[in-house]
């Protein structure tokens, strides 16, 4: 008999208040690692009504002008009007930013020159061959649709927008393969004077028929739009948003464990970041290699340790090469020490803010290096010689 079950993922647009922290946290990343790539960063965001305080701790001799680069992200988003509850130009930006612990800088920039992890902890990678971005099709369909809600407000097709919104995506599974859409929910703020009528079919027709390939479309979806009736007050006036709160829209929606640690406002010696990237990296390049159709990857660390105390391969019973095997091959091709990461990933450059919203995986086009596929023949030769 076969196993059906419904799996759903949710994003949210880049106007979502924990959005704007993730932004805004990684654009103070971007300004200082373009000047000062040696620079640490830890940086934290919270957004409110009418007011944002940045906090967080730095190594650095770049002065960074923390209000005019949260002004301007806020402005790119779209807080531009005072009657969307939250305006760049007349929000209180408080600055709290400290000076980083000698102590943990001790155990990242060592005497003997090496580079140890920025903390302890646990992140995993994750990749399935269900889309050709090599991502669960959930999650990659609910950020298509609130990249697809930020694009029709800007660009004025459906000019009743604002900011602030949400989508989730339920997909019906047949032993393990994507077969159908069952249900699509999609709350966005909008103007007062706007229908629910309007608004519904236009979310519809604008957006979800706009994204969601045709061969997953059906009569029998089931569209929730807006179905509270009703989303005016909304951003930081409706919600406050922090820094690193949004770690599952930020990853695979779910289809995979997580380690709890968030990515943004954090330079790449802090392992949260670099270490999930990684792992993606390497999940990715097993799947392109066919060695598995779907692979997560655990890597552990401890601070100011140099390798990582553990890695882990699950190819959920898809791959004919034991896991241990795999766990080798890693071993022996990848340098997943920090340094290692940020070499390879190329990471010291201004990429960050890019990342903050619709996810910092599956996105091919936006110059990713952990979503390359560069490492597939090696793998190949390595397994298979």
């Amino acid at each position: 008999m076969p196993k059906e079950y419904i799996f759903t993922s949710e994003s949210v647009t880049e106007g979502h208040p924990d959005k704007m922290a993730d932004q805004i946290s990684d654009a103070i990343l971007d300004y200082i690692i373009e000047r000062d790539p040696t620079a640490r960063v830890a940086v934290e965001t919270l957004v409110s009504n009418g007011f944002c305080v940045i906090a967080g701790e730095l190594k650095t001799e770049t002065y960074a002008p923390m209000q005019e680069i949260a002004r301007e992200v806020i402005r790119e988003i779209g807080y531009t009007n005072a009657s969307f509850g939250f305006d760049y130009r007349s929000a209180g930006i408080l600055n709290g930013i400290g000076e980083q612990s000698s102590d943990v800088n001790q155990g990242v920039d060592q005497e003997s020159g090496e580079l140890g992890a920025g903390d302890q902890g646990i992140m995993f990678g994750y990749a399935c061959s269900e889309t050709p971005e090599l991502m669960p099709l959930p999650i990659l369909l609910a950020h298509k649709i609130t990249a697809k809600l930020a694009e029709v407000r800007k660009n004025g097709t459906l000019p009743f927008l604002r900011p602030d919104g949400k989508a989730q995506v339920s997909v019906k599974y047949v032993d393990g393969i994507p077969v159908a859409i069952d249900t699509v929910v999609v709350s966005t703020q909008h103007n007062d004077d706007v229908s629910q009528e309007i608004l519904r079919e236009a979310v519809i027709t604008e957006v979800i028929e706009e994204v969601i390939p045709k061969e997953y479309l059906h009569d029998d979806i089931t569209y929730h739009i807006n179905p509270t009736g009703r989303f005016v007050i909304g951003g930081p006036q409706g919600d406050a948003g922090l820094t690193g709160r949004k770690i599952m829209v930020d990853t695979y929606g779910g289809s995979c464990s997580h380690g709890g640690g968030a990515f943004s406002g954090k330079d790449p010696t802090k392992v949260d970041r670099s270490g999930a990237y990684a792992a993606r990296y390497v999940a990715k390049n097993l799947v392109s290699a066919k060695i598995a159709k779907r692979v997560t990857i655990q890597l552990a660390y401890a601070i100011g340790v140099v390798q990582p105390v553990s890695i882990m391969v699950d190819t959920h019973g898809t791959s004919d090469f034991n896991e241990l095997q795999i766990e080798t091959c890693i071993r022996k091709l990848f340098d997943l020490s920090p340094a290692g990461i940020i070499k390879e990933l190329n990471l010291l450059r201004p990429i960050y803010k890019k990342t903050a919203s619709y996810g910092h995986f599956g996105r091919e086009k936006m110059g990713f290096s952990w979503e390359e596929t560069n490492r597939v023949t090696e793998i190949i030769n390595y397994l298979k010689m």
